[in-house]
């Protein structure tokens, strides 16, 4: 492994409005203290927009005086951009989190999957192949697992049977990485993130949406009776790992052949611990009413639905994260209730 420094690194973070990219620059402000850090991002209408602008402000906030901060917004899809981007600044460190994310969503809009995450991540790969990089992290998703039944879910696993497009683009991209890697020497990580959650998080995901539900008084379903389970994974955990891993690129060396043996690496990020489905609910519900964003006797069973499996759900999702503990001696560490509590103080901060 080659070991990178990040002070005084020019790094660009694709996706910087969005929940885990935010949280990354944010920690990038805190680790170094000077460098160059440029964001993308495209603040698309998948969901609000002001909640990513509210993001943007904060990281204006918090912005320290030796770092140079560049926010743009665009679309990794617009290939003249990246190439100029990436022209301009001659990047050290690339990471890639720009995507349209959401399983369900993907059934009914394919054509936003294509563009973001196909035809965005290979403008990416292009310009770190015509701009050579230190090392390229990029988003990869739990996702990919699909089906698998063997849990948990290790990298060595087959990843062949995607059930949703979602799933199948991100899969695209450890294909593409790889082949990237082998052809033109380029050290890539893939990071398959576990169901990411915590404060200012995509209002898409359960917890967020089953709040806002609870508080309209609506009823919540909680798909496959129940019976789902999560590997849920804190923001500040999986920002620990990405901020890790860029540190440790895939060394470069040649094989007996003399050619590049893929300097490609790709590593499960998630707590290890999946919880059931009505767990995570009942811990929901009892840090809202700690929070006071609920009230202490709201009937929670009266806006409670079990329902069947949606297409593109996977029933569980297990991470085996050994082989990041190996690597960068790190575990994620942080607790559901640790973690929803500090959702649920964002919430009542941020609406009410």
């Amino acid at each position: 492994m080659q070991r990178i420094e990040l002070e005084g690194k020019t790094i660009l973070v694709t996706g910087h409005a969005g929940f885990i990219g935010s949280n990354l620059v944010n920690r990038l402000f805190h680790d170094m203290k000077s460098g160059t850090i440029v964001g993308i991002d495209n603040l698309n209408s998948y969901y609000d927009p002001t909640l990513k602008i509210y993001r943007l402000d904060e990281l204006d906030k918090t912005k320290p005086a030796g770092i140079n901060f560049v926010s743009v917004r665009g679309d990794i899809s617009d290939k003249a951009m990246i190439d100029k981007l990436f022209a301009e600044h001659k990047f050290d460190i690339v990471v890639n989190l720009a995507a349209q994310a959401g399983v369900r969503y993907s059934i009914e809009n394919p054509d936003a999957y294509i563009q973001s995450n196909m035809i965005g991540f290979y403008n990416i790969l292009e310009a770190c192949r015509h701009n050579p990089v230190e090392h390229l992290v990029y988003a990869s998703s739990s996702s990919v697992y699909g089906g698998n039944k063997k849990v948990p879910f290790s990298t060595d696993d087959r990843v062949d049977n995607p059930v949703s497009l979602y799933a199948a683009t991100k899969k695209s991209n450890e294909l593409f990485a790889h082949c990237y890697s082998k052809l033109y020497n380029i050290p890539s990580t893939g990071l398959r993130f576990f169901t990411v959650y915590g404060p200012a998080g995509r209002p898409d995901m359960a917890y967020f949406g089953f709040t806002n539900k609870l508080l309209k008084e609506q009823t919540i379903q909680i798909y496959n009776y129940g019976n789902c389970r999560r590997d849920f994974t804190y923001v500040d955990d999986i920002v620990e790992g990405i901020v890790r891993v860029m540190q440790g690129a895939p060394e470069r060396k040649n094989g007996e052949d003399g050619l590049p043996i893929p300097p490609y690496a790709v590593y499960n990020i998630g707590g290890g611990q999946p919880e059931n489905l009505l767990d995570f609910v009942n811990i929901l519900q009892e840090e809202l009413v700690r929070a006071g964003v609920l009230p202490k006797d709201y009937d929670f069973d009266a806006h409670k639905e079990l329902v069947p499996m949606q297409p593109g759900d996977v029933p569980t999702t297990y991470a085996d994260a050994t082989a990041l503990e190996r690597d960068f001696g790190f575990t994620p560490k942080i607790t559901l209730r640790e973690g929803l509590r500090k959702f649920a103080e964002w919430y009542k901060s941020y609406y009410k």
